[in-house]
C-alpha cells in the first residue's frame, strides 16, 4: 500500500515537471523546455510501471540528453527561418547614380539607388553623375560598378 502511494507521488510530481516545463516553453520558447518536458513525461512512465528513483533519474536524464542532442538543432533551423531579411540584397544587380564621387582610396562616395542615399565603394574612382551598377554589399555600404 505504502509503495503504490510512493509510486504515484512519484507519478505525479514528474508530471508536474513536465507541466510547469511545457508552461515556461510556451511562455518563452527556445527549445529548451520542451525537451525538459518530454523526459518527464518519461520518467513518470518509468515510475507508473514501480521502477525506483534511481531508473526515473536515469531515463530523465537518457531522454534530455538524447533528445537535445539528436533533435534540438534541426527543429531550431526547420522552424528558426531565415533571420532578418538583408536591406541591400534586393539592390545588388540594379542600377543607380552616383551622387558624391566615389574614391576608393578614400573609401567615401554616395550613390542613389531606387530614390534611396547609400554609401558606396569601387575599385575605380568614379565621379559624381556617373551610372553604375550594384554588384554586392558589405553590410550598409553598397560595392559598385560601372556601366
Amino acid at each position: 500500500m505504502l509503495s503504490a502511494l510512493i509510486a504515484e507521488t512519484a507519478v505525479l510530481c514528474w508530471l508536474a515537471v513536465a507541466f510547469v516545463a511545457a508552461v515556461i516553453e510556451v511562455s518563452v520558447p527556445h527549445f529548451g523546455s520542451a525537451f525538459v518536458s518530454a523526459a518527464a513525461v518519461a520518467a513518470a512512465a518509468v515510475a507508473f510501471f514501480g521502477y525506483g528513483v534511481s531508473a526515473q533519474f536515469a531515463t530523465f536524464v537518457v531522454v534530455v540528453g538524447a533528445s537535445i542532442i539528436g533533435l534540438r538543432s534541426r527543429l531550431v533551423s526547420r522552424l528558426g527561418g531565415r533571420g532578418v531579411p538583408s536591406r541591400t540584397e534586393p539592390l545588388i544587380g540594379r542600377h543607380a547614380v552616383v551622387t558624391h564621387a566615389i574614391d576608393p582610396a578614400l573609401g567615401t562616395g554616395r550613390v542613389n539607388v531606387g530614390g534611396e542615399d547609400w554609401a558606396a565603394r569601387s575599385a575605380d574612382m568614379i565621379e559624381a553623375g556617373a551610372k553604375v551598377r550594384v554588384v554586392g554589399a558589405d553590410g550598409i555600404v553598397l560595392e559598385v560598378a560601372r556601366i
